[in-house]
């Protein structure tokens, strides 16, 4: 038997405070202490913006592709039961155990001039390795369990008995799943995507060793965070940290938005 609701409650306010709060508000606390013109000057400048360009297209690239095949994962695992099913539900999980400097060397043993992939990828003038495209294929490789694993319990609860009455009405497959079945897994689309983009904004390991890290090309955000420390920068990383979370907090909240006002327009259905 649990606890009353107010000694739960207070033990989950003071280890979100402590472990996941107090450290954020340090972190806001040195980019406050900045001023606004140097936080300008090491959140904005040339260099940052070019990190923030191609962290943001990688990981909208990334989001956008993991959605697709992510719902088809989701989908599969979901509704079928085939031989093997259980080995490939453990390899969806694979990313979230593996750790990415793992992952980023696996990805560069594929795509890298002289991979697998890559070897005969290069003369056709297609360049994943040490390019941008490389980026987006790590970021998808490891943000791809939080949209199946959203959407996937959706879809297993999925009363098929309306499916089968829109069926008896004359409906096709293609009408069934726009007004059936879509609107009813949206809402975990999106936060499975917006997990996957936010995830996909704070990668490091798995990036580092396939994207070449070349200022102004293939340099990401969290490398250049890492590359002020090493400056002993405390206060440019800080701003350049700040200016990433405040990104995905944005995200996370419009997302939430969105999942309400669905969720109202659906009660109003």
């Amino acid at each position: 038997m649990l606890p009353g609701f107010s000694l739960t409650l207070g033990a989950t306010l003071f280890y979100l405070g402590l472990i996941v709060l107090l450290p954020l508000g340090a972190m806001l606390a040195k980019a406050g202490g900045l001023g606004p013109q140097e936080f300008f000057k090491a959140a904005f400048n040339a260099r940052a913006l070019a990190t923030y360009r191609v962290t943001l297209l990688s990981a909208f690239e990334a989001t956008c592709f993991n959605a697709c095949v992510g719902l088809l994962f989701a989908w599969v695992l979901g509704r079928y039961d085939f031989p093997g099913r259980r080995l490939v539900d453990a390899i969806v999980d694979l990313p979230f155990a593996m750790p990415t400097a793992v992952a980023g060397l696996a990805l560069t043993a594929v795509f890298a001039p002289n991979g697998w992939l890559g070897q005969y990828l290069e003369p056709l003038g297609i360049k994943i390795a040490h390019a941008q495209p490389g980026i987006a294929i790590a970021m998808a490789f490891t943000s791809l369990p939080f949209v199946v694993r959203s959407i996937q319990p959706v879809i297993e609860d999925l009363e098929q008995e309306t499916e089968e009455a829109a069926r008896l009405m004359g409906a096709k497959e293609l009408q069934i799943f726009r007004r059936v079945i879509f609107p009813a897994i949206l809402p975990s689309l999106l936060a499975g995507a917006s997990l996957a983009f936010a995830r996909s904004l704070g990668e490091f390991g798995a990036i580092i060793f396939i994207a070449g890290n070349r200022p102004m090309e293939t340099e990401i955000s969290a490398l250049l965070i890492f590359i002020r420390l090493e400056e002993y920068e405390f206060g440019g990383a800080t701003a350049i940290a700040t200016t990433v979370l405040l990104t995905s907090f944005l995200l996370m909240l419009a997302t939430n938005l969105a999942q309400a006002w669905h969720q109202r327009y659906l009660s109003r259905d």
